[in-house]
């Protein structure tokens, strides 16, 4: 009779049991454990925080390399591709709460229950990172394109071997942790009640983010499906270790390495999703957009402020251009749209610290549709550079 191995299960199921151990353990765990988890947690992220820009050096400079003078083509398309499909969102999410949020929110509360208690972890270690994300992407860029315009071998084969180590890093660290990290929060989120808080005001609210969520998920790889000749639905249900990852990370930047995976089984090119996936993960926001747009609109709906089109559709498009390289950071998103939400919106402190409470708790929810979506975006980049070349060889 063979022994059962954890490591033998698949990534979704092993997910998915974290994420059922961690709400389970939550309930009745003592403090030390809670605590012990949490350090782990603390740790693992800052190793996290570390490796992530590194991670983007590694993966998208090689990609930019290997792709050659295509380079330039392919980044000014996936950031018009992305950038479209969020503004898409953003619209989607406006006339829904418009239209719809009104009569749900009927006389509700604008009050958010406060968490129960904290949990802070028995120690923590610092491990700053060498430069940040937007710098890690800088940094790609030039050395990704200057190596494709100059052809140096001798660089290309730095960046390759580089590539190399961080690809062993995920293989070897990150994914086989990931489990114990999703575990890790979701057992925080039920001793701290932050979750139940939230919910018992702004449930209707969410359950239309997620039908919002699944919505735009459909319609981008409907989009993905008609220029790259695919089924969307099993596209969809590929991409699906890379959702439930992203609802336990809370970070598109730290399932890159998952999204990376289920993106080459969708059939793209391994240059193309080297190079779209590591970038779409800093510039993709649909999800973000979507769910940052509907708070914005329940908690004016709250207060009796009125809605006009037109302040929507700067905040919108200011949104989705702040937003860059925010969601690579849990939480990151709605902390850049603060800026844009009081001088779009006129949001006070008030408002402000209730938008951060209500957009917290499903951050994953958002987070998850934005790495979703990726998979959608690269397939489209790959057929458009697929026929690109074509044409110029005929």
């Amino acid at each position: 009779m063979k022994k059962f191995s954890l490591s033998k299960l698949g990534l979704i199921p092993r997910i998915v049991l974290a994420i059922a151990l961690g709400i389970g353990t939550g309930m009745i765990a003592p403090e030390w454990i809670a605590r012990s988890f949490a350090t782990f947690n603390e740790i693992f992220g800052q190793f996290l925080g570390f490796i992530v820009p590194l991670l983007i050096v590694g993966l998208v400079a090689p990609g930019i390399a290997d792709l050659g003078r295509g380079a330039g083509r392919l980044l000014a398309i996936t950031a018009l591709l992305a950038y479209i499909f969020t503004l898409i969102s953003g619209g989607a999410a406006y006339t829904v709460g418009t239209n719809l949020f009104p009569a749900l929110m009927g006389d509700s509360s604008s009050v958010i229950e406060e968490a129960t208690t904290t949990l802070s972890p028995w120690f923590t270690v610092k491990i700053p990172p060498v430069f940040d994300v937007m710098t890690a992407l800088v940094v790609a860029f030039l050395l990704g394109l200057g190596t494709a315009v100059t052809n140096s071998q001798n660089i290309k084969g730095i960046l390759s071997d580089f590539g190399k180590i961080i690809e062993k890093v995920i293989q070897s660290i990150i994914i086989p942790l990931l489990p114990i990290y999703i575990f890790g929060i979701f057992m925080k989120m039920t001793i701290t009640g932050e979750v139940t808080g939230i919910l018992s005001i702004f449930v209707k609210v969410i359950g239309v983010l997620l039908v919002l969520n699944l919505c735009i998920l459909v319609f981008q790889y409907t989009v993905a499906g008609i220029v790259g000749r695919k089924n969307p639905f099993k596209m969809l249900w590929t991409m699906l270790p890379a959702y439930l990852t992203a609802v336990g990370t809370q970070s598109s930047a730290a399932t890159i390495p998952v999204t990376l995976e289920r993106a080459k089984m969708l059939g793209v090119r391994p240059s193309i999703a080297s190079f779209t996936i590591p970038l779409c993960a800093t510039i993709h926001l649909s999800g973000s957009m979507a769910n940052i747009t509907s708070f914005a609109i329940a908690f004016m709906i709250f207060k009796g402020m009125p809605i006009e089109s037109g302040m929507f559709v700067e905040f919108i498009c200011l949104l989705g251009v702040t937003m860059i390289a925010a969601p690579g950071v849990p939480g990151g998103a709605v902390m850049a749209a603060l800026a844009v939400l009081s001088s779009a919106l006129g949001f006070n402190e008030e408002m402000l610290g209730l938008m951060i409470a209500a957009y917290t708790a499903i951050d994953s929810m958002g987070t998850a549709t934005n790495v979703t979506g990726d998979g959608a975006v690269t397939v489209i980049v790959d057929r458009i550079d697929q026929l690109f070349n074509k044409n110029r060889e005929e």
